[in-house]
């Protein structure tokens, strides 16, 4: 039996509140060029000299940050100089401004003007995988939210959730994007060294599905699937983990009865269209992507299994939160405001165009904004309109965790004697999440439980051990 211990960790520091200093601006003719701040008309209602208007424009948050969000914007959808001064010369700077006001609210995005405590480190790596569940992690980049809170971020695209481990536990990243099991394998050193990891939030619910060859549109009961070969990104994956359900629930032994091997997310498509697996359960934007290219269709969404489950989290090292307290404070701010920013289906576009480039998603951007809009083509003949396909809910609910862990139990990736409440809290950090998220004035609902249910089956949180009991398909003990 194998008996967990973690180390205490420190409360963090309380923070206070102030606002966000602004960077001097400089008079431009173009005013979405997002390499040089806005000249915008004075909170007075005066027009001033530049070093005048500069000193207003750093006391006025409000409009520092919808210029940072407005440029980015406008210079997504021109990134062409000379395209984009052609716009606004035919609009006019204000129409701009009104016409992304209509459809980018900013007034919850608008309280992170908080004062923040002395940062211990700025400079900070970010590892995420090229899937939409990073879209928090990555849309914080090019939106300036980690600017905004002081912190000079490198988000680092890494090849698969191996490697995004190692580096972690290699300290070459301060923090991650991780699958949400891996975070509470990683603590209990199980399929790697054990280094404790906390999560601050979710990076996103929903947003995963079934994808399979277009050879099986014939096959779509799962009770056939007898001998295919799946693929899931990770072990240690909600992807795994739901697909050995829905697998199990049909009545087949995802261990005996069908194969099941590890593909990198960006690798998925390809194997699909060389006939090497039969399907996958897998992140956007791949799902979409195999529809795209005409190899694949959409079986069926994981929200169709689980509406709600979690799929990615965003967290680091509890070393490194311990000695970098006020720093990482920093960085889940960030995160939260972007999970703010990305909840709201009328961003859901603009955000595609800011994660599909090269340096992040590298992907069509009608690809992921089929999946972020849920207005999609299902490979089957239909446009499908499933707005909440993707979900960014941050809040690191222990019961996820809790339940996550009864299926690493159920397929014997955990041995022995669990305490799954004391590993649920000590890795998914609720408490703080929900106060950061309260100075968001996000509003978070009450208690440690939310009820769910997987495949019209209520979990009880409080009952682990009965719940993995009455599976009848599980790995023997």
């Amino acid at each position: 039996m194998k008996t967990f211990r973690f180390p205490s960790r420190p409360a963090e520091p309380a923070s206070s509140s102030t606002s966000i200093s602004a960077g001097s601006p400089t008079s431009t003719t173009d005013p979405y060029d997002a390499d040089r701040p806005l000249s915008l008309r004075c909170a007075c209602g005066q027009d001033h000299a530049p070093q005048v208007h500069a000193a207003a424009l750093a006391r006025d948050t409000e409009a520092l940050y919808r210029h940072r969000l407005e440029a980015a914007v406008i210079k997504a959808m021109f990134p062409a100089d000379a395209m984009r001064r052609r716009f606004l010369k035919a609009v006019g700077a204000g129409t701009a401004r009104a016409a992304i006001a209509s459809v980018l609210p900013l007034s919850a995005l608008q309280a992170m003007a908080q004062e923040k405590a002395p940062l211990e480190k700025k400079n900070l790596k970010i590892g995420f995988i090229p899937i939409t569940c990073a879209t928090p992690v990555i849309m914080a980049d090019p939106l300036g939210m980690y600017a905004d809170q002081g912190l000079a971020v490198e988000v680092i695209k890494t090849a698969n959730w191996a490697l995004i481990r190692d580096k972690m536990i290699n300290g070459e990243h301060d923090a991650s994007q991780f699958l949400s099991p891996m975070p509470l394998a990683m603590t209990m050193g199980v399929g790697s060294a054990q280094t404790p990891i906390e999560v601050a939030a979710i990076q996103n619910t929903n947003g995963q599905a079934i994808t399979l060859a277009n050879k099986h549109k014939n096959n779509r009961d799962p009770k056939n699937w007898k001998g295919m070969r799946f693929a899931v990104p990770f072990d240690y994956s909600m992807h795994n983990f739901l697909l050995r359900y829905y697998v199990a629930e049909a009545g087949l032994n995802p261990d005996t009865d069908i194969q099941i091997r590890v593909v990198p997310p960006p690798e998925m498509v390809a194997n699909l269209r060389a006939g090497n697996i039969d399907g996958y359960l897998g992140p956007d934007p791949f799902n979409q992507r195999a529809v795209y290219e005409e190899v694949g269709f959409i079986h069926l969404l994981t929200k169709e299994l689980w509406d709600g489950h979690p799929c990615c989290a965003f967290g680091s090292s509890a070393a490194f939160i311990q000695n970098h307290p006020n720093t990482f404070a920093a960085l889940s701010r960030a995160i939260l405001t972007a999970a703010t920013m990305a909840r709201k289906p009328e961003n859901r576009a603009m955000i595609a165009k800011a994660i599909a480039p090269a340096q992040y998603l590298n992907q069509p951007e009608t690809v992921v904004t089929q999946v972020l809009t849920g207005r999609y083509a299902d490979g089957l003949g239909s446009i499908q309109n499933v707005p909440d396909r993707a979900d960014f809910d941050p809040v690191p609910w222990q019961s996820m965790a809790v339940w996550i862990l009864t299926q690493m139990q159920r397929w014997g990736y955990v041995q022995g004697e669990v305490n799954y409440q004391q590993i649920a809290e000590r890795v998914f950090r609720l408490t703080d999440a929900r106060r950061l998220m309260r100075e968001l004035g996000e509003n978070v609902p009450d208690g440690n439980d939310p009820g769910f249910t997987i495949m019209g089956k209520a979990f009880d949180p409080s009952q682990p051990q009965q719940y993995l009991q009455s599976f009848a398909i599980r790995k023997a003990a």
